[in-house]
């Protein structure tokens, strides 16, 4: 979700990648949610960690705290934030979906600020 807002917020301004040390398909309900919001994630990919070692990023946020933990040190300036959203699929409930999808729009619409504070 939160690679589709900050596509669909910030084009041209962030160029998102999700990855994780375990990547699933995207979640149907995280499909569903998001497109109620006009936002259209069906087309994005989970990708494994592994598969982005080796590029340059300005920035790394980890959206769970399991992701931080996990998260390997990037080469580089990178900065890292890290911001703790509930896991919507081990909620298992459409509601839960909806509220996690508008606290990372809500988080997502500051990330332009954000990174510009955050230091390396």
């Amino acid at each position: 979700m939160a690679e589709g807002w900050a596509r669909f917020l910030h084009p041209g301004l962030i160029q998102a990648f999700s990855a994780g040390t375990t990547p699933k398909p995207l979640d149907p309900l995280a499909i569903q949610v998001m497109r109620e919001a006009g936002v259209d994630i069906s087309g994005q990919v989970s990708k494994h960690l592994n598969l982005l070692m080796n590029e340059r990023f300005d920035a790394v946020i980890t959206v769970c705290d399991g992701a931080q933990e996990a998260c390997p040190v990037f080469p580089g300036e990178t900065k890292r934030l890290h911001f703790d959203f509930d896991d919507p699929p081990a909620l298992a409930d459409p509601g839960a979906y909806r509220r996690v999808r508008d606290e990372i729009r809500a988080m997502v619409m500051k990330l332009p600020s954000l990174l510009a504070m955050a230091t390396a």
